[in-house]
């Protein structure tokens, strides 16, 4: 049984770009969040085809009323697989998504053999805890990949994260003052529209500088 419909799939910009950014959402909420939404049609355009889709957990939340966890983990790769497959040339997919969704395409993404990865808000550990197996395969990752972070991210703030021994494919971005969502604190003097605009000018500037001009 197919884990996939790409009926249910949410699709910006244009059918012929040439390349496209499938983002997953987090774990509390859904493809269509304000988030996911802004970030997404922000981005979309001639050049860049922006695709959202549900874990099957989400999908019953969504369709049957389903009070359901996230999925096992094996149930989330085997779907980013799916998606991958579905949508084609690997060398056309960027993949990634909100914390999660991102950190799921991060554990595929070397072996798809996508173009690219965009994390947005990776959650590198749960808050106040030590960093463990999410972090492991980030060390040696191959997959040229942007993590956009909030620098006081309780998943992974900036003080913590810069000590991490990443691999140089991965790039990150710092929002400042922006929590695991990007959200700044009022005293900041810095708005939430702000911090996503930011977010969303650092994943266009990496696609233009490491994924479109990779032959």
């Amino acid at each position: 049984m197919s884990l996939v419909d790409p009926k249910e799939f949410m699709v910006d910009g244009s059918s012929g770009a040439p390349l496209t950014l499938v983002l997953a959402h987090g774990a509390g909420a859904p493809m269509d969040s304000l988030f996911m939404t802004t970030v997404a049609q922000a981005l979309a355009g001639d050049d860049l085809r922006v695709v959202r889709f549900e874990f099957p957990y989400m999908y019953a939340r969504r369709h049957h009323h389903a009070r359901r966890a996230p999925d096992r983990e094996e149930v989330l790769l085997d779907v980013w697989r799916e998606v991958i497959k579905v949508l084609g040339v690997t060398r056309q997919l960027v993949i990634g998504g909100k914390s999660l969704g991102g950190r799921i395409a991060s554990m595929v993404a070397d072996a798809a053999e996508v173009r690219g990865l965009v994390c947005l808000g990776y959650p590198f550990h749960a808050p106040g805890k030590a960093p463990g197996i999410r972090l492991k395969h980030l060390m040696s990752l191959r997959t040229p990949a942007l993590i956009v972070q909030g620098t006081r991210d309780s998943f992974g703030p900036r003080g913590e994260v810069e000590k991490y021994a990443l691999a140089p494919q991965i790039r990150i971005a710092w929002i400042e003052d922006g929590d695991h969502s990007f959200k700044p604190r009022a005293r900041s003097g810095r708005t939430e529209q702000e911090n996503l605009a930011s977010a969303v000018d650092e994943v266009r500037a990496f696609l233009a500088d490491t994924c479109r001009d990779r032959q």
